[in-house]
């Protein structure tokens, strides 16, 4: 991926990264990431997802990154100066539970309830985190989708472990200009928060670039328009 970080300065303001930096979980592979990002002259900032945990290696992930000069955030904010305007990124992995009408409740088994209660617990501090935000500019970057929409081409049958509505319900309450998200790879590109916040499921076979390019001029708006001169990219490596 070095060549297309390389590019990435005259093109974009922001780097952001949707999770799965990794296939398997395995900390070589996040090094072999790291390095590469090495080449990107512009802020980088990180979420992991659900790959990067299958080896219980993800707080030595999140270090490593930190340790090169990234922002991988974990239920935390980041703010930049851009181009004179404050903007500020509330980064977590975020969960799984569904969405209305299919989702899972704390109800019944220990390990149900577990499940649900932590899916409620993400959306409780992506909550906290936007509300304590007080940039011109806020984003929203996740692993997990907050929206029904951006799954449209995965199974219905595995919606429950693609995302929770809850996540979009705390983006809503607070507000903010984008979400993005990976996870889904057999999903679609765009959709909306009952609130209208737009979102972007930016994983790779989604949509199908080394990166996609955003173009935000006003707070809560976004321009459609790809691959032209850019204020903020945001790709996802899975």
């Amino acid at each position: 991926m070095r060549t297309y970080f390389e590019e990435l300065e005259d093109k974009a303001d922001l780097l952001f990264i949707a999770g799965d930096l990794t296939q398997s979980g395995a900390i070589e592979e996040a090094e072999a990431l790291a390095d590469d990002l090495k080449a990107a002259t512009i802020p980088v900032v990180i979420v992991l997802g659900n790959h990067d945990y299958h080896q219980n290696k993800h707080i030595e992930m999140l270090n490593l990154f930190r340790d090169c000069g990234f922002t991988a955030l974990e239920g935390q904010s980041a703010q930049f100066e851009i181009r004179g305007r404050s903007v500020g990124v509330v980064g977590m992995k975020g969960f799984g539970g569904g969405f209305f009408g299919a989702c899972v409740t704390e109800f019944g088994e220990p390990e149900t309830k577990d499940f649900a209660r932590f899916s409620k617990h993400q959306a409780e501090v992506l909550n906290r985190e936007l509300a304590l935000l007080e940039t011109e500019f806020r984003f929203v970057l996740l692993h997990f989708s907050p929206i029904e929409a951006t799954l449209l081409g995965e199974k219905k049958e595995i919606y429950p472990f693609l995302g929770s509505y809850l996540l979009a319900e705390a983006a809503d309450m607070n507000g903010a200009d984008a979400i993005f998200h990976g996870h889904a790879h057999l999903g679609t590109e765009r959709g909306a928060t009952p609130g209208g916040i737009p979102v972007r499921n930016v994983a790779l076979p989604v949509i199908r670039h080394a990166y996609n390019v955003y173009h935000f001029e006003d707070p809560r708006g976004i321009r459609t328009d790809h691959y032209t001169s850019v204020r903020f990219v945001s790709p996802s490596l899975k």
